[in-house]
């Protein structure tokens, strides 16, 4: 009899290579429909971790990235010395906030909102109707955006009919990061609220039931019900949320924003856009990169560990 070697933290048997193989084999066409994402991420997200050594080495293209010589941290101490990195940082840390603020809770809203309805057509065109905008591209959504707010746009034309005086909506400072808020939150709450729908589909309907015998009422059903019911996906959303802090959301920013609001509306991704594309410090863009991957990854772990202590859920 063959003898099963245990592993002594867990005391469960452990499989041997041709169970594993004979498990491959049996689900092989599950894994070759998991190949082109396996192919994609090691195409597109791990062979180019290799270009990351540029950020310590003098780039230069005709030299390529073995020929270039290494500088060791000159440019994260030229980044460190630039007054502008330092602003687009402190801009990219204020408006991701006030998306958080604001925007990470639209969804929430919403989904209970429409829970709560008991209309089912009247549910499905309003879940159409919101999810439809996150199929638009920042292009198509700017090109909108200044029909609507430019000088000569609409708003502005019925300020003026109405005997006010035009609002420069895109290059006032005050207003550009309402602006990207507003517009974020119109774009994406659809796609939010379908999450936390899904999730409330799996809530079991006796303890609704349960409660409106014992004399809840819709209130209090949704404080102690529904909410406790999306903590969990509200966790890990809020957790993934934290761990992208440091991304301004390019496409966004790059096709609303414009010389006159850089002061509070230039991010970190646009900035580097300029160094890196634009003006060729490849280099310097490069460090930027890995210093903001590094903050993100701080601080992922730091939300999942407060969270996994607070109530127990996490990403891992």
């Amino acid at each position: 009899m063959q003898a099963k070697i245990a592993n002594p933290k867990t005391a469960q048997p452990l499989k041997a290579p041709n169970d594993v193989w004979r498990r491959i084999l049996k689900y092989r066409m599950l894994y070759v429909m998991v190949l082109p994402s396996v192919a994609f991420l090691f195409i597109f997200h791990y062979i180019p971790i290799y270009g990351a050594s540029i950020a310590f080495k003098d780039f230069w293209v005709t030299k390529g990235i073995l020929g270039s010589p290494w500088v060791g941290f000159e440019h994260f101490e030229k980044l460190f010395r630039t007054d502008k990195f330092w602003q687009v940082f402190r801009n990219t840390i204020e408006i991701n906030l006030l998306r958080l603020a604001f925007g990470f809770p639209a969804p929430i809203v919403l989904a209970i909102l429409l829970n709560e309805v008991r209309n089912r057509l009247f549910k499905r065109s309003i879940q159409t109707i919101v999810y439809l905008p996150h199929f638009i591209s920042w292009v198509t959504i700017a090109g909108i955006i200044f029909t609507l707010l430019s000088n000569e746009g609409l708003v502005n034309k019925a300020i003026i009919a109405l005997g006010g005086d035009p609002v420069n909506f895109l290059t006032s400072n005050g207003m550009f990061r309402p602006l990207l808020v507003l517009s974020g939150i119109w774009k994406e709450v659809g796609w939010g609220t379908i999450i936390y729908l899904a999730a409330l589909a799996g809530v079991n309907p006796d303890l609704y039931e349960a409660a409106t015998v014992d004399g809840a009422n819709r209130f209090k059903q949704i404080l102690h019900i529904t909410l406790p019911s999306l903590l969990p996906i509200i966790s890990i959303l809020l957790i993934l949320n934290f761990g992208s802090m440091m991304n301004g959301g390019f496409d966004q920013v790059f096709n609303l924003y414009n010389t006159m609001v850089y002061e509070s509306g230039d991010v970190i991704d646009t900035y580097v856009y300029r160094i890196g594309l634009t003006q060729g410090e490849y280099s310097v863009a490069t460090a930027i990169g890995l210093f903001l991957n590094l903050i993100n990854f701080v601080l992922l772990v730091i939300v999942n560990w407060t969270a996994k202590r607070i109530g127990g859920q996490g990403i891992y």
